[in-house]
């Protein structure tokens, strides 16, 4: 039988947002290796990745069909830069004890969502939606005041990010080929630096097996939850995506407080409080329209 599309996008969503709010443990465990040098691995290990799986699922013909596409292959140009750039800032931000502030960018990212939906793609913006809005800026603008700059880290995830899922919504291709060609449109980067700029750590031969197999991890790590996230985009409504998105945030803030101790000042918690009420009532509102919606289709 086959599956509801949108209770299949349901599952994804939760499975990509449960592993990314994990991932910190796992970059937290190679901490001694240089950001960049991190993302090189990133990029190499899912590519491969990304080619056995092309050739298990027999997606290579969508491959070639979205390679003779120019206007697909501005656009994953372009996503696939933005990725990158997120990978980059999110990994440097767990590695340098900012993990609080990037939680704090994933916790924003569905309401970003929700604000690029509503200019980008006609997606109506509900009375609590903008409510959830507001006490979401309230917050980023309390900090502002409060500690004398931005949150850029959190609010540079959150952008790119939410542009990210954007342009993979719009594209017309597929999550697994997709992620292929913005892969391998980042591969030549990343085996430069790994010939011309990579760290003694770079060389297999020199390092234990167990830090080989972690840096090799770093594909899975990488690939699993983006797979998982450009299917829930294809199934679901951008702002509804945006719904799940607390799953993520909400493992990273734990795991700063409770396992890495990152210091949580008041000024920090009065907006993290600002931006956990806004999601509250956007998360109500999704869930009232969802039952609403449910309703009508079962009288219609």
């Amino acid at each position: 039988m086959q599956q509801n599309p949108a209770r299949a996008g349901v599952l994804y969503a939760i499975a990509a947002y449960s592993m990314w709010g994990f991932a910190p443990v796992y970059f937290k465990a190679i901490k001694a290796i240089p950001a960049t040098e991190i993302l090189m691995h990133r990029i190499v290990w899912s590519m491969l990745i990304l080619v056995v799986l092309a050739f298990g699922l027999k997606n290579i013909h969508k491959v070639k069909a979205a390679l003779r596409q120019p206007a697909v292959l501005k656009t994953l140009l372009i996503s696939g830069v933005l990725l990158a750039g997120n990978w980059l800032l999110f990994i440097w931000a767990v590695n340098n004890d900012h993990l609080l502030e990037a939680s704090l960018g994933y916790y924003i990212n569905p309401l970003i969502n929700v604000l690029l939906g509503f200019v980008f793609l006609g997606e109506r913006l509900y009375r609590l939606q903008q409510v959830a809005v507001g006490l979401a800026l309230i917050g980023v603008s309390y900090l502002v005041i409060s500690v004398g700059h931005l949150p850029w880290i959190a609010l540079v995830l959150a952008g790119s990010f939410g542009i990210y899922g954007l342009l993979r919504k719009q594209v017309a291709v597929d999550s697994l080929p997709g992620l292929l060609i913005e892969t391998s449109m980042m591969m030549p980067f990343a085996l430069g630096y790994w010939i011309w700029f990579a760290s003694p750590s770079a060389d297999f031969t020199q390092n234990s097996s167990s830090l080989n197999l972690l840096l090799m991890a770093a594909g899975i790590v990488t690939t699993a939850p983006l797979l998982c996230f450009t299917a829930a985009a294809k199934r679901l409504m951008y702002s509804t995506l945006g719904f799940f998105q607390y799953i993520g945030p909400s493992v990273m803030f734990i795991l700063a407080v409770a396992l890495y101790n990152e210091p949580l000042e008041p000024a920090r918690l009065v907006t993290f409080g600002f931006v956990w009420t806004a999601l509250a009532l956007f998360s109500f509102d999704s869930y009232r329209r969802y039952r609403q919606q449910r309703r009508a289709r079962k009288t219609a």
